[in-house]
């Protein structure tokens, strides 16, 4: 909180056969700097959030009769792999480009293992400013092609997602320029609890599990803040990773935040070789279940999904 010093004011003292010391003047204390989500807070309120274009679409949530059969209770799953850029990250990133375009952005920056930067490049396109997209060399050339059909500009640069974070940053600094996180804000998050506040209006009542995936953690916190809004805050969550980009669990077996040596698995997208504090906090705060599936596992998955429903996800939906 910023404030002003108070300054004391000297007294004059009448002559006294005692000495008496006289005060010291306090010096003005320096003004604290405001803490991120004070920024974050004071930048929203400028904002006309009425005309703020929303970039995803309500999903589905459907039923799989496969799945509930081998388990033995209903098991629904929420079809984000419909929404325009192929990813629930337009949710929470469509928010914050919405947001950051609203404030006078023309160039929207993200370093990104694939589907991040297609939810900015997408949101770029639909906002009609410019998208420049960092991806390491671990990203797939399909992917790379992707992200160039909406009209982004694409560089390549690392081994994986933290080191293209270093040039897209620097960027950002260009006049204009918003740097957009992969899953590390406030707006991210926000933009993902939308997943969660729409599944509890279409479930006829709450469930006994939720699972979704962790790369960087922004999903993860998104549907753990959105769990609290609509009251399923005693609902646990399966946080599922692949070996080789178990950041998240790495973090939860040593009680605090890891850093991986590198990204191995074939899920590229959950490539984050260090997940965002927040994400982390929420286990003190809820029971979230950490587990790891090996690569193996996430494809046969994929398959089984592409057998039951005619629908191809990738390796990191498998996962879950």
């Amino acid at each position: 909180m910023q404030g002003q010093a108070a300054t004391q004011q000297l007294h004059q003292q009448q002559p006294q056969q005692s000495h008496q010391p006289h005060q010291q003047p306090t010096s003005p204390q320096p003004q604290q700097p405001q803490q991120p989500h004070q920024q974050h807070q004071q930048q929203k309120a400028l904002i006309d959030e009425t005309k703020l274009k929303q970039l995803h679409l309500v999903s589905p949530v459907l039923e799989s009769l496969p799945l509930s059969l081998h388990m033995g209770v209903p098991v629904y799953l929420k079809m984000d792999c419909m929404q325009p850029s192929g990813s629930f990250k337009i949710r929470g990133i469509g928010l914050m480009c919405s947001r950051a375009v609203a404030a006078g952005a023309t160039t929207l920056v993200c370093a990104s293992g694939g589907n991040a930067g297609k939810a900015v490049a997408y949101a770029g396109r639909m906002l009609g400013v410019k998208a420049e997209i960092v991806i390491p060399t671990s990203t797939s050339a399909y992917m790379h092609r992707l992200i160039e059909a909406e009209g982004a500009v694409v560089s390549v640069h690392g081994s994986h997602w933290a080191e293209a974070e270093v040039m897209a940053r620097e960027i950002a600094a260009c006049p204009g320029a918003v740097y957009i996180p992969a899953f590390d804000h406030p707006d991210v998050w926000e933009g993902h609890a939308t997943i969660i506040e729409e599944s509890a209006t279409q479930l006829a009542e709450p469930p006994g599990l939720v699972v979704c995936v962790v790369g960087g953690g922004g999903l993860l916190c998104g549907v753990a803040s959105g769990m609290t809004k609509v009251g399923w805050d005693k609902v646990p969550i399966l946080a599922v990773e692949t070996e080789g980009a178990h950041s998240f669990n790495a973090a939860v077996k040593a009680g605090e935040l890891v850093t991986l040596p590198g990204i191995t698995s074939i899920a590229k997208t959950l490539g984050a070789v260090r997940v965002c504090g927040e994400s982390f906090g929420w286990t003190k705060k809820r029971l979230v279940i950490s587990t790891v599936v090996s690569d193996r596992e996430a494809i046969d998955a994929c398959l089984r999904i592409a057998d039951d429903h005619r629908i191809l996800v990738e390796a990191s939906c498998g996962a879950a």
